[in-house]
């Protein structure tokens, strides 16, 4: 089911809107339209209209064209938005009015001016209340306010996060950049992916996780097979698994940075973040690729990964210098560098950590007991052992 949403102005100096030809992206041209909400209703035949107003915005001259019939009432609605008194049981007659003439679910809805955040708030709750779960809505943000679009697009984001609602377009009729006779319609549509991927860049912040980017890379032009690389060195990664994480990554970014020179799309806006959230892979060994996730896993706070990856880092780097590359996957090699590492206090530190939060039991060492018990202590601990480990190795 899509909804349109639809803003009312108010008026200046007796002034109601005037006539524009809106000419759409897509080439369409609606002309002779005072309201562009109008033509966006004909142009989508949505099953549902919310239109959004203050107590003094131009009801009257919006619904003067279209109420034929309510001669009376249109001269008490008028009356009351020259005083910015217009009230629901004012609205209601209309509403059904053009419900039937729209053939949609028609809602006239009284908001207030947004003048701060109360009433911001007030208007987020009121778009919400107005629509079900799961909707698609198309904005329109020509008219209101002009402080109104940037609440619209932080409208949008907020249903999507708390109502899965999708927003399938925002529409702005750019008056001002009437040439020929003709108002270009803008597509706002780009600013929601901006959103996106900002929301992905964070969530990827949090917890590591860049199967985040699989759909947006997809949208960007990206293979279909290749975004799945992407989504299973995640997986591999987040499963304690660098080295087949790191082949993933090393498959699917040249596909990355081609997409990059040849897209002229949003990624080109986010390529450079996203290209610097995945450097550990260039590392040139697996034991250093080890320690570069251990130390992002730390700065997110991750500080089971964190540990898992520096002690396993630090055996890599042993098995390395020590024994031989080929070594590297070898369980025997690696059990010899892990006991040789255990002549180091601060190794040991982090095998007791590693035990303790994995098993879920508390350390016998009080001191580790201690540590375990205050965030604050851990993290600082932890970074402490990383540099004097990762320097040593």
């Amino acid at each position: 089911m899509t909804t349109l949403i639809s803003f009312l102005g108010k008026g200046q100096d007796g002034r109601g809107y005037r006539d524009a030809n809106y000419h759409f992206p897509d080439g369409e041209l609606a002309s002779n339209q005072k309201y562009i909400g109008l033509a966006l209703a004909d142009k989508y035949q949505p099953s549902k209209i919310v239109l959004l107003g203050t107590a003094g915005s131009m009801w009257d001259v919006f619904l003067e064209q279209i109420s034929s019939g309510l001669e009376e009432e249109w001269v008490e609605l008028s009356d009351s938005v020259k005083e910015q008194s217009v009230t629901k049981d004012q609205l209601q007659p209309f509403e059904q009015f053009l419900s039937q003439r729209l053939s949609a679910e028609v809602h006239c809805i009284l908001i207030p001016f947004a003048k701060d955040t109360l009433e911001q708030m007030n208007i987020l709750s009121v778009l919400s209340d107005s629509l079900d779960d799961g909707e698609s809505i198309i904005l329109d943000v020509t008219h209101g306010f002009r402080h109104l679009p940037m609440l619209a697009l932080v409208a949008a984001r907020f249903l999507k996060k708390t109502k899965s609602i999708d927003t399938e377009h925002i529409y702005y009729g750019a008056l001002d950049m009437t040439q020929n006779n003709e108002t270009p319609v803008l597509l706002l549509d780009g600013l929601l992916g901006m959103l996106d991927w900002v929301d992905a860049l964070t969530t990827f912040d949090k917890d590591g996780d860049y199967k985040v980017f699989e759909p947006l890379l997809i949208d960007a032009g990206l293979d279909s097979n290749d975004a799945k690389a992407l989504a299973d060195a995640a997986f591999y990664e987040r499963n304690i698994n660098a080295s087949d994480a790191g082949r993933k990554l090393q498959q699917v970014m040249p596909k990355l940075e081609a997409l990059n020179k040849d897209s002229t799309g949003l990624y080109n806006l986010f390529h450079e973040q996203l290209s610097k959230r995945l450097d550990w892979f260039r590392r040139s060994s697996l034991g250093l690729q080890e320690q570069g996730l251990a130390e992002k896993y730390l700065k997110r706070g991750d500080y089971l990964r964190t540990v898992i990856y520096a002690m396993e880092g630090l055996i890599s780097r042993k098995v390395e210098q020590d024994y031989s590359k080929s070594k590297l996957h070898d369980y025997d090699t690696r059990q010899e560098a892990y006991q040789e590492l255990r002549d180091d206090t601060s190794f040991n530190l982090f095998k007791d950590f590693r035990n303790s939060m994995v098993h879920g039991t508390a350390s016998t060492k009080k001191g580790v007991k201690t540590i375990l018990k205050d965030p604050s202590r851990l993290e600082q601990s932890i970074k402490d052992r990383v540099v004097h480990l990762f320097k040593k190795s």
